[in-house]
């Protein structure tokens, strides 16, 4: 079947924001991603009986990931030269992350396109985390609720008078609060979304899980 030169122009340039293999370093700024621990649990964890589920972690916001973003479309499983994080880099990211096995993958599919070391990336998630405060009232959920996804977003903009309204945005998945994602400059500083990344989540009653 011949098709046309706009069907193939369609074709090349649409999966472009979705390649692979990309040199390292060639991104335009990242997104620092926070999942609602419960939640994850809820929707992939227990299922995996991962240890980040377990009662009496009390975790709130783990950090899911810090992403290099360009301004349409983000660079994944990039080409580097640099060596993969041992076992012991990955287990110390588990107090922040819920565990070492996303640290790797993080690692693998997004640390590599930063151009960094896996020592200096993991360093340097673990400094995009503590720019921003998890609102206390967080710790504090203790029964599930039913809650606005705008709700969460504005007790982030509460706790950090550093962030606009256009540098955060909320996700939802099967009706579930699932991350607080926040742009950030390549030196950490709170920056706009690019319109694929300002995708804010509109439900009215989405819910958000106990703490565990």
């Amino acid at each position: 079947m011949r098709l046309g030169w706009l069907a193939i122009a369609a074709i090349c340039f649409g999966s472009a924001a979705q390649a692979e293999g990309e040199r390292a370093g060639d991104f335009d700024y990242y997104v620092m991603s926070l999942g609602w621990s419960s939640n994850w649990c809820a929707l992939e964890g227990d299922s995996r009986r991962d240890p980040q589920c377990d009662a009496g972690r009390g975790l709130t916001w783990t950090l899911h990931g810090l992403w290099p973003q360009n301004t349409t479309g983000y660079p994944s499983y990039c080409r580097t030269v640099a060596a993969d994080p041992n076992r012991s880099a990955t287990a110390a990211m588990a107090d922040i992350m819920g565990g070492a096995g996303l640290a790797f993958y993080q690692w693998k599919k997004h640390g590599r396109c930063s151009g960094l070391s896996a020592p200096d990336y993991y360093a340097m998630m673990r400094q995009a985390y503590t720019t921003v405060k998890i609102p206390p009232i967080f710790a504090k959920i203790s029964k599930d609720l039913q809650v606005p996804a705008s709700v969460i977003e504005d007790a982030f903009l509460e706790s950090n008078p550093q962030l606009a309204r256009d540098e955060i945005t909320v996700t939802c998945k099967s009706g579930m609060i699932q991350e607080v994602r926040i742009c950030l400059t390549t030196d950490l500083q709170p920056r706009r979304c690019g319109q694929d990344v300002i995708k804010d989540c509109t439900l009215k009653d989405a819910e958000l899980g106990a703490v565990r």
